[in-house]
């Protein structure tokens, strides 16, 4: 049976050094690379349950941080997702667990040892790096921000991105083929969900979900 993992990384050299490394660790692996969170999300769209995980990259040219991770869980909850990153900070990478990625790999692991992360992700343990120490520490500010955003619905938590990629409520309805005044009553939504009054106040909250402290 091939095991489909979907890497959402925009740099080649990454996704090359993965291929290779998955190849020889894990058998019939199929690889299927994405640079953009929307290309992420045309392909699970088309055969959703075919996905057996999704390793995203926090720097994506149309998701920074954990946006992209928001996004994921709210359309597909049952999709693993671990995060590969250069970011190898313990509050980044305890962050990323309290927001429920299923582990947190740093690009600066050898091949080896990012293959056999990825076999135990697949196993359905979560992986770290062994040097980062207890992982049941999280702070009430992620898991109260953690809360907030996962009552978001998928369309909000796209909204919402959007939201904070600065498009107005006319530009995110034509991308999202809905009224302008549906818009609207989502962001009232989602502004009331995250406990926020504006379009500022939001994206100042999802910068603070990203931020290291």
């Amino acid at each position: 049976m091939t095991t489909r993992i979907l890497v959402a990384d925009d740099h080649p050299v990454v996704q090359a050094a993965l291929r290779a490394a998955l190849a020889t660790a894990i058998p019939e692996t199929e690889l299927i690379a994405c640079s953009s969170m929307e290309s992420v999300l045309r392909t699970i769209a088309l055969e959703p349950a075919s996905i057996d995980l999704v390793l995203l990259d926090l720097s994506m040219s149309d998701a920074q941080g954990f946006s992209g991770l928001f996004l994921l869980q709210a359309q597909y909850p049952t999709i693993p997702v671990a995060i590969i990153s250069a970011q190898e900070s313990a509050t980044t990478i305890r962050r990323a667990i309290a927001y429920g990625a299923s582990g947190f790999l740093p690009k600066s692991l050898a091949l080896s040892v990012m293959a056999k992360a990825v076999a135990s992700i697949l196993d359905g343990d979560v992986w770290i790096p062994p040097n980062i120490g207890p992982m049941d520490a999280h702070s009430d500010q992620d898991l109260d921000l953690a809360k907030r955003f996962s009552s978001l619905s998928p369309q909000q938590t796209r909204i919402l991105m959007m939201i904070v990629d600065g498009r107005l409520n006319k530009q995110i309805g034509a991308a999202l083929n809905i009224a302008e005044q549906t818009v609207k009553i989502h962001t009232s939504t989602i502004f009331r969900k995250l406990g926020v009054q504006n379009r500022t106040q939001a994206a100042v909250l999802v910068q603070r979900a990203h931020a290291d402290r």
